[in-house]
């Protein structure tokens, strides 16, 4: 990978590999050159063209073994979103307990933000599709013929099924690079947000008895050599390490974008080799990740419930019947005490029976609703 610059051993190296196979095929000898590596093989090209040209389509097509892996994520997190529809939890902002959520939403958010990356990689990738390819040295298209161009791409578009368009501007399509950083941009930020969701997953899943607890991981293999029974969230803990090197990667890429001078960019060999790497280690991870980490995931729905109903920040639901500050008194008092906010609006009978039931309910909590007739209520008191 770290070679000459521009990737010009590389392309001479293929262009050889190529003239021998040919010059065997015609029934000649490896080395006599039937067919010449530069003459033949390489005419009309060079490899400020060529290199960047198959850099973009590389990276066009390890993109469509990524795609599917993302969708199945995607999926799987939307399938949790419904499988967890009613489960009740608290919510949390700061490190503090917020008011009511459904587990289920934040599953279905996950999704979300997945699709979101996949619609962003997408449409960096889009900028790949323009190539230089017939702009020869340094984009002016010297010893090409003047159809050259739009028939070398038309053919690229055959063998590879990819959408592909002679670039507007040779001597841009030579200079810059900026395409490989969008779409190593793009990878970063899905890689961002797989570390935000695998800490959530290692956080929630935190225990058994000390933690969180929940949901429950899949367990794979002993999370210890020395104490028994424990089980780690390997899973998460993978995707978090590979989604760390895609960000470094990124970093890498970027220095390289920046680094052209005039008619060309000569660290092409570093963003094609850390862009593949990075989709390409994604693409494993991200498989392995949904079927034995996400698939497989279950809910606490006790332990969700018991935290549903004792977080302080359940009074926020009372400040359409109560207001703030009487609301504020509750959560003092509930903090003191370790009473529910329930157990002490009941007990100062701020709340009839049917309005704990109202305020409880899951909708209610979990949904914009205004409750019906609050604010009169609320004045009242």
């Amino acid at each position: 990978v770290f070679q000459a610059g521009a990737g010009v051993s590389f392309h001479m190296n293929s262009n050889e590999v190529i003239a021998n196979r040919a010059t065997e095929l015609m029934g000649g000898k490896l080395g006599e050159y039937t067919v010449h590596p530069n003459d033949h093989v390489n005419y009309g090209q060079s490899t400020n063209d060529v290199f960047p040209t198959a850099m973009r389509v590389a990276t066009l097509l390890e993109l469509e073994k990524l795609y599917p892996v993302l969708d199945s994520l995607a999926a799987a997190f939307e399938g949790k979103g419904k499988e967890f529809h009613n489960v009740m939890k608290s919510g949390r902002t700061h490190m503090q307990d917020a008011v009511p959520i459904r587990l289920g939403q934040e599953f279905a958010a996950y999704g979300v933000a997945i699709r979101k990356a996949i619609d962003d990689i997408r449409h960096a990738s889009d900028s790949l599709r323009e190539l230089g390819l017939g702009g020869s040295a340094v984009g002016t298209g010297i010893n090409t013929h003047p159809d050259y161009r739009a028939k070398a791409v038309a053919n690229l578009v055959k063998l590879s099924g990819q959408k592909l368009t002679p670039a507007a501007d040779m001597r841009w399509a030579m200079q810059s690079n900026a395409c490989m950083a969008q779409v190593s941009s793009a990878l970063r930020n899905l890689a961002l947000e797989v570390i935000r969701i695998s800490n959530d997953l290692r956080l929630i899943s935190s225990g058994p008895n000390t933690g969180f607890a929940e949901i429950n991981l899949p367990g794979l293999q002993p999370g210890s050599s020395i104490m028994p029974g424990k089980i780690n969230p390997v899973m998460p803990e993978l995707a978090a390490m590979v989604s760390f090197q895609v960000v470094g990667n990124d970093t890498a890429v970027a220095m390289a974008v920046q680094g052209g001078q005039l008619e060309l960019n000569v660290m092409m060999p570093t963003m094609v080799y850390n862009v593949l790497q990075s989709i390409s280690i994604l693409t494993n991870m991200l498989r392995v990740f949904t079927d034995k980490c996400v698939k497989g995931l279950t809910a606490n729905e006790k332990r969700n419930a018991f935290y549903a109903q004792s977080t302080v920040s359940l009074a926020t639901a009372l400040n359409p019947y109560i207001g703030y500050a009487k609301a504020a008194e509750i959560v003092k008092e509930s903090v003191a005490t370790g009473r529910s906010i329930i157990d002490i609006a009941r007990d100062k009978k701020l709340l009839s029976e049917q309005e704990i039931a109202e305020i409880l309910d899951p909708v209610s909590m979990t949904e914009p609703q205004y409750p019906k007739d609050a604010a009169k209520r609320r004045d009242d008191i």
